[in-house]
């Protein structure tokens, strides 16, 4: 059952205030490239899908460090973690041919419904969003971390249960692992857009508010210096909450 809403990534508004008042925390940085650690419920730039927001990670951390930036890859407003970017024009480019090369490791946490198992793969196509119907190729791999049981009524059952996961894309599309989790019929906790609106409840009830899907770790090659980068991004208050209903050491 998916939930309606007004805004297609939905994040209370507190998660929001919260992040806003701290400066963007830097994960990694040199005179090249940059990984940020975005907070959940901020945009990465303006875009068709902004509906008239204002407040964008790009123009916040240009004022923060005084210097231009280039985005490399792109994540949603409702996701969190790490975020690639560039300092210059030629940066970007050549870490775009890096990402395109997929000599890129991008780890996500997410919190979904059901217990899948302890690995398994989506190989299911999707389109490329609003405006871009064509299906392209897309593989995300799900690695089981932990699971929890909670008290909670669901579809006759007197209990729900949930999992926490990482997932590894192989591809980049729209909403990728959002859509193949619904598709695996292992809704995203939080999503308004493709999860289940009975289980965002049980969440919001808990405390949780914000979609829980984190951009847990980014590893690369430098293309300038050939070092590996490995950068780690820390949860948030509110994914912590939902960690701690798991059996599961960050």
């Amino acid at each position: 059952m998916t939930e309606p809403t007004p805004s297609p990534d939905a994040v209370s508004p507190d998660v929001v205030s919260l992040e806003a008042a701290a400066p963007l925390q830097l994960l990694y940085a040199d005179d090249a490239l940059a990984v940020v650690n975005k907070p959940a419920g901020l945009m990465v730039h303006d875009s068709k899908l902004a509906g008239g927001e204002s407040d964008f990670l790009a123009d916040r951390l240009r004022e923060q460090l005084g210097r231009p930036i280039f985005l490399v890859h792109r994540l949603d407003r409702a996701t969190s973690g790490c975020l690639l970017l560039a300092f210059d024009r030629d940066s970007a480019s050549q870490m775009g041919q890096v990402v395109m090369s997929r000599d890129v490791e991008k780890d996500y946490w997410a919190v979904c419904r059901g217990w899948p198992e302890e690995r398994f793969v989506v190989d299911h196509p999707l389109d490329g969003g609003p405006g871009k119907p064509q299906k392209k190729p897309a593989v995300t791999r799900f690695t089981r971390l932990a699971t929890c049981e909670l008290a909670l009524p669901s579809q006759g059952f007197e209990s729900s249960r949930y999992a926490l996961l990482c997932a590894q894309l192989e591809t980049g599309r729209f909403r990728q692992i959002r859509r193949h989790l619904k598709h695996a019929f292992h809704h995203l906790i939080g999503d308004t857009s493709h999860g289940d609106g009975r289980h965002n409840r049980n969440f919001r009830m808990l405390g949780v508010h914000r979609m829980l899907l984190h951009a847990r770790r980014l590893a690369f090659t430098h293309p300038r210096t050939g070092a590996r980068i490995v950068a780690i991004a820390p949860v948030d208050a509110e994914f912590a909450k939902a960690l701690a209903l798991f059996d599961f050491e960050a």
